[in-house]
């Protein structure tokens, strides 16, 4: 978690603490994804490579009463352009359909972060609209795109 969280990429498309410490991980870890399994707000998951169970990304859903999720995910750097982050995409979000019994799950990425965007259309997504100044980043608000997946629209 540290260790991807200082790739700029994720520096510049994700909302992360700059200067991001180790202790920001262990916070992430901790207090949101494991927590957020207990209280039933998320689901997060990690891909790993089966042959030698190095993690190559992760998928988080942030759960809402109302039957619908926003998914977020990244890949390590080292396992972009083979298509780690699409596949799990497409897999978490089956599961959550399944399992879960969602009704939708929506994404929504800063403009400009065309790696996230296609992913979200790889995985499915149909990028809806762009929100203008939808986003805080970097002390500022940014456009958004953003996009839904529905059951039907898993293969």
């Amino acid at each position: 978690m540290y260790e991807v969280s200082l790739d700029p990429a994720l520096q510049r498309f994700v909302r992360l603490p700059s200067p991001y410490r180790r202790r920001d991980a262990a916070f992430f870890v901790d207090q949101v994804a494991l927590a957020g399994w207990d209280s039933g707000r998320r689901a997060e998951f990690v891909a790993e490579d089966p042959a030698t169970d190095r993690p190559l990304g992760r998928v988080g859903l942030g759960l809402r009463p109302n039957g619908s999720a926003e998914i977020g995910f990244w890949t390590d750097p080292a396992a972009r352009h083979h298509g780690v982050a699409t596949w799990a995409v497409g897999a978490v979000c089956g599961w959550a359909f399944r399992t879960l019994g969602l009704s939708i799950v929506e994404w929504q990425a800063e403009v400009g972060n065309e790696a996230a965007r296609r992913v979200a259309e790889k995985a499915g997504f149909q990028v809806e609209a762009t929100l203008r100044r939808r986003l805080i980043r970097r002390g500022g608000r940014v456009d958004a795109w953003v996009g839904s997946l529905l059951p039907e629209d898993v293969a």
